[in-house]
């Protein structure tokens, strides 16, 4: 068996005295894991950075092997987060919503977002606006997404402000002001193509968003939200002063 697949270093974890297992989001081959020898010399150490994009070879008898990954440099962009506390925390987060997803199955789209992401994660405003997104998108790959599109009172298309946390859909202004208290406030950047207005807005995706990954993807694991998304949520707010 053997495939050749753009990926995105997650993590890594020392194998033995010399070698690694390497964590990639891969392109077409989703998340996979393999084992890179001599993954622990200082020349490797520098190309198996969580962010970096690499061109990795997989190799192995049967399909359900470790196997092996020869690697190549693409992008070694995560050198670059190292001055950047929302950068470093962010890194992390979006690994560990990547691993959410079950191994080896292909998620492209994700795989893509992933990488824009990356590309943006030094500008904190920019960022933190994509990766709301991305738990959005993330949510409705897992199969749990949220109907942003009308009023699930009423219909209706505009006005929608807040979300119900009981059936994930959106509610209007009007009719979901009695219950105002009880509903999730929903920014208009989630649902429409306009850009966060204020902090509070940012403040609003990722309560919303962290409610239902906490429901849906996290607890059924019996894992809690990472630290290091509400790391990175702290960073972009003190970048934002």
């Amino acid at each position: 068996m053997e495939w050749t697949d753009d990926g995105i270093v997650l993590g890594v974890k020392r194998h033995g005295e010399s070698s690694v297992i390497l964590e990639l989001m891969t392109h077409d081959h989703g998340r996979h894991l393999g084992l890179v020898r001599g993954g622990t010399s200082a020349r490797q150490r520098g190309v198996l950075q969580p962010g970096n994009a690499l061109r990795a070879t997989w190799r192995a008898r049967l399909d359900e092997h470790l196997g092996n990954y020869t690697v190549e440099e693409l992008n070694l962009r995560a050198a670059d987060f190292l001055g950047a506390a929302h950068a470093v925390h962010g890194v992390t987060h979006l690994a560990a919503l990547c691993r959410l997803l079950a191994e080896r199955e292909p998620h492209a789209a994700i795989y893509e977002a992933l990488e824009a992401i990356l590309d943006h994660l030094n500008e904190p405003h920019l960022a933190a606006t994509m990766i709301a997104r991305f738990e959005l998108d993330l949510l409705a790959e897992l199969g749990f997404g949220l109907d942003l599109t009308s009023c699930a009172a009423t219909g209706a298309t505009s006005d929608l402000i807040y979300v119900s946390p009981r059936s994930g859909r959106a509610v209007s202004r009007e009719a979901g002001e009695p219950y105002r208290d009880r509903l999730l406030r929903l920014p208009a950047f989630l649902h429409g193509e306009t850009e966060p207005q204020s902090p509070r807005d940012l403040a609003d995706a990722f309560a919303l968003t962290g409610f239902f990954l906490d429901r849906h993807a996290f607890a059924p694991r019996g894992l809690a939200l990472p630290e290091a998304r509400a790391h990175f949520v702290a960073a972009v707010s003190r970048a934002s002063q």
